[in-house]
């Protein structure tokens, strides 16, 4: 039974995108760029993870930060007084498109003032239909100016997970309201049998018909842009959040796309450029000049711009016909030893390197992970439960299913080191969407890797560098062959190290690492 909403000064109800836009013309943070769309420059540039708390009595009962129920009923009502004399605007629809049986209404509440993000919310939700129930409804209760003195940074998210509503604090930052919804639905689809990853899903057609892809990865590693770069005249489906469940079949979320706009290139990304050169598009901290010329290289406020438009803006593969999965993508953004693709030669290992998460972390996450090397289960920052769980259940999955499911790791960095190290090497977006077709085509001549035991690409069509497949290589030849030694010796001690202490995880996991 979900929560009834705060009294306001006024409520404007599923306002159209036109209206949103009127509204946004009035926020002296917003500025209109050449696309003839708007940029909005928020005081926060990224989650607020230190900031958020699950709503418990009991601090054993998740992995994450909590907050009692007193103290919740406290800030509870600090915000129902704050919205008593505010103009809000609710924006209803779902998580999940028409035919999925993980479909679940949702709902955001929030200041006006800040209506470019529930026009930036309506884009991904689904239409809300004559069979919405507010009684079902995830609801997330946004206040961008309301304060939240003493907490972290003066900011607060509190997760009430057994009222499915998620409380925001002085954060002006969309992400917010997105996530806000999506980790309330990736708990409640956990409930439903099933698991929901931080994964893009797109189809790419080949001569033995459709496949379809999934790629998981923390915001800013590429799982964006892989997902919308094409292979065979791929298509995407989605790019942030889809469910598994038994089977192998995959259920989509979102109706529109979150993109990070750094670095956006119309040579490399260009669906994605052009969707957010169009009016309809909304852009959150990208760099825009005085006469609204937009520069997505330009990360002097902040490397985290972003933007959303509507999938009906792009050419999509529908995501009601979206069958079972045929692969997934492990994405990894390293800096040495990890080659460019890995193949994982058994459900162990596959649950093994999902449950690493290993990655550099990027400014979406705030600037507590911005360069560092992270690991995080199934990269997926928004699970709510003991973090084994979702390994465990990725492994029941894949064993329901009746074909092959391969799993494997992709590098998006780099090969032998940093971009100051000389003789280094880019894993190039074009590099890894080879790969990705190579995959889907099953055109790859793998042999196993000595150290690892994940298989190893000895000749992958149309890509001709075999230092970026077998990194050993670039480090034998450049007289580096000990340090290659010594990086696999610790890079294999501290993975068991760190996965020993996911207690609960499946027998033969750990010793899946080789």
């Amino acid at each position: 039974m979900a929560i009834e909403l705060p009294q306001a000064k006024s409520v404007a109800t599923n306002p159209t995108q036109d209206e949103l836009r009127a509204w946004v013309t009035e926020m002296p943070n917003a500025q209109l760029t050449e696309f003839g769309n708007y940029n909005i420059k928020a005081r926060v540039t990224a989650r607020s993870a230190g900031s958020t708390f699950v709503v418990s009595d009991d601090p054993t009962s998740t992995p994450k930060a909590t907050m009692g129920r007193d103290e919740y009923a406290h800030v509870a009502a600090r915000q129902e007084a704050w919205i008593a004399e505010r103009d809000m605007a609710l924006v209803e629809g779902y998580i999940g498109p028409e035919n999925s049986p993980l479909k679940r209404p949702a709902r955001v509440y929030i200041e006006r003032a800040n209506s470019n993000i529930p026009a930036m919310q309506q884009q991904l939700y689904y239409p809300k239909d004559a069979d919405w129930r507010e009684e079902d409804a995830l609801t997330v209760i946004y206040t961008p100016n309301c304060p939240a003195d003493g907490y972290p940074d003066d900011k607060l998210v509190t997760i009430d997970l057994d009222n499915w509503v998620t409380r925001v604090f002085n954060i002006d930052y969309f992400g917010e309201s997105k996530m806000g919804g999506l980790r309330m639905w990736m708990e409640w689809a956990f409930q439903q049998g099933s698991l929901a990853m931080h994964a893009g899903a797109k189809v790419i057609p080949t001569d033995e018909g459709d496949k379809v892809c999934l790629i998981i990865g923390l915001s800013g590693t590429g799982k964006t842009t892989t997902t919308f770069t094409r292979q065979n005249s791929s298509l995407p489906v989605q790019d942030d959040i889809v469910a598994l469940v038994e089977g192998g079949g995959v259920y989509s979320t979102e109706n529109g796309c979150f993109a990070k706009t750094y670095g956006l290139d119309p040579k490399y990304e260009p669906t994605i450029y052009g969707a957010l050169a169009k009016p309809t598009a909304w852009l959150e901290n990208v760099s825009v000049d005085e006469n609204g010329k937009v520069d997505y290289f330009d990360d002097s406020y902040t490397a985290n711009g972003r933007g959303t438009f509507s999938l009906s803006e792009i050419e999509h593969y529908d995501p009601r016909k979206l069958g079972k999965a045929s692969f997934l993508l492990i994405l990894n953004r390293n800096e040495n030893i990890a080659p460019a693709v890995a193949k994982m030669t058994s459900v162990e290992q596959a649950v093994a390197y999902f449950m690493l998460g290993e990655t550099k972390g990027t400014s979406a996450g705030g600037k507590d992970e911005a360069g560092k090397n992270l690991r995080v289960p199934g990269t997926n920052p928004f699970f709510m439960r003991e973090e084994y769980l979702q390994g465990n259940r990725l492994g029941d999955l894949i064993r329901s299913m009746d074909y092959d499911f391969g799993v494997y790791v992709l590098n998006t960095g780099r090969v032998g080191g940093t971009e100051d190290v000389a003789g280094s090497k880019k894993v190039k977006i074009p590099h890894s969407s080879t790969i990705v077709k190579a995959i889907a085509e099953d055109t790859i001549t793998w042999e196993s890797d000595p150290e690892f035991g994940y298989l190893v690409a000895t000749e992958v069509p149309d890509l001709d560098d075999p230092e970026l497949l077998q990194p050993r290589r670039l480090y034998e030849r450049q007289g580096r062959g000990d340090e290659y030694r010594r990086v696999v010796q610790t890079l294999k001690a501290e993975r068991k190290d760190y996965m020993r202490g996911h207690e609960g995880l499946a027998p033969g996991v750990v010793d899946a690492l080789g």
